[in-house]
């Protein structure tokens, strides 16, 4: 019998600790890069509740052909060596344009202290990919925005 890998093994506990089918699958693995802070950083304030939301732009999902994350889906957060760090559950998944983004939003991404902050960090961001990918940053460039729950650690 093969053995598991330390992913693979962790998702099988989850499943095990929370009376889940064994079959379940997972809807795959996310790490998180930091605007204001470092990988570990921000493992940390998921862990902590601190952070419980994420933004990613749609032109991602439309160039790499990805279906949109959906309510109810379930995934492993890794850290930048790969080791698993909890189990999360999306909550919510909506489409807005960047310049309408909230205070309120920035605040359960968890990573800015204020909106001017998070807007020219994720701008930056937003304009490093659109190079690699071929589009460009507009104020009303559309955003996937994502809560969740940590459901194990």
């Amino acid at each position: 019998m093969a053995e598991l890998s330390k992913l693979d093994e962790y998702w099988k506990n989850f499943l095990t600790k929370n009376n889940r089918d064994e079959d379940e699958k997972c809807s795959g693995d996310l790490t998180f890069d930091g605007k204001c802070f470092e990988n570990a950083q921000i493992n940390s304030i998921v862990l902590a509740g601190q952070k419980t939301a994420f933004f990613t732009t749609l032109a991602n999902y439309t160039i790499d052909n990805e279906p949109l994350p959906l309510m109810g889906e379930i995934y492993l957060l890794v850290d930048v060596q790969n080791n698993p760090v909890c189990v999360l559950e999306i909550d919510s998944v909506n489409i807005l344009p960047f310049n309408e983004v909230t205070l309120e939003m920035v605040n359960r991404e968890g990573e800015c202290q204020n909106l001017d902050e998070w807007k020219e960090k994720m701008q930056e961001v937003i304009e490093d990919e659109a190079a690699i990918y071929g589009y460009e940053f507009t104020p009303d460039i559309r955003l996937v925005y994502q809560t969740f729950k940590v459901i194990y650690k």
